[in-house]
């Protein structure tokens, strides 16, 4: 049998045999847009039973049906990795997300620290992002995506055996301001269930800074020599932890 080209994220379970009725949004995509017939494969994920290959067996403007013909992969997950990001710019947000979800992450957590500018996330929104961008690169898991939430209540009840690495811009640019600690290699780290922490355009405030460097679970880490933009930070973070501790190792 071939391989489907298109992939999809359903709600429905997955088996062999096993029908999926199809909301209108993707009957409109794949035999409107996509020009598909009866017939067509379509891989299928759901974040719980692994790929599957699916036939077309029925194609409407307002619905249809696909049906499992056999498993392609395994379900997969990601390391125990949260990503947690001040949310920017509609664009610039929406573009951390999926390169979360295509990098590797179990949760994304947007955070609002002092000097965030956006007060709210749609929360829809940058969760269909995860899912298109899962869609994308192949991966059979979406990471969920949270309501926005403040970081303080977050580091208050921070689980005791997650780490979290904290990419402190201070390290790299003195007008930040002067860090409380010095940089630790993520090398030295231990393994186990971790965090990335993404600060705002504007920087952590010092009492942040402070809160963070004093924290028992946190790993401070320089970026580089040169102050990356959010966005940018949020995919070398990502990637740095994945090269060192993660699934890239």
């Amino acid at each position: 049998m071939d391989m489907a080209k298109i992939r999809l994220c359903v709600e429905h379970p997955l088996g062999e045999g096993q029908t999926v009725p199809l909301e209108r949004d993707q009957a409109h995509y794949l035999f409107g847009v996509m020009r598909l017939v009866e017939g067509a494969l379509v891989a299928l994920f759901n974040g719980r039973d692994g790929e599957w290959q699916a036939e077309v067996t029925s194609a409407g403007k307002r619905g249809g049906e696909l049906t499992c013909r056999r498993l392609s992969a395994e379900q997969g997950t990601p390391p125990d990795l949260w990503l947690l990001f001040a949310p920017i710019k509609k664009a610039r947000t929406d573009f951390i997300v999926e390169k979360a979800a295509e990098i590797g992450v179990a949760r994304i957590c947007p955070v609002q620290t002092e000097f965030t500018n956006a007060e709210r996330i749609r929360r829809d929104r940058a969760q269909a992002h995860a899912v298109e961008a899962a869609e994308q690169c192949g991966s059979t898991y979406v990471p969920e995506v949270d309501d926005l939430a403040r970081l303080d209540r977050l580091l208050a009840d921070w689980p005791a055996d997650r780490q979290l690495m904290f990419c402190d811009e201070a390290f790299a640019d003195a007008s930040y301001g002067t860090p409380d600690g010095a940089p630790r290699r993520l090398s030295e780290a231990p393994k186990g269930p971790w965090a990335v922490l993404i600060g705002p355009e504007g920087g952590f405030s010092v009492a942040e800074r402070k809160r963070l460097h004093n924290h028992p679970n946190v790993w401070p880490v320089q970026l580089g020599p040169r102050i990356l933009r959010a966005d940018t930070a949020a995919v070398a973070a990502l990637t740095l932890w994945h090269a060192t501790l993660g699934d890239w190792t």
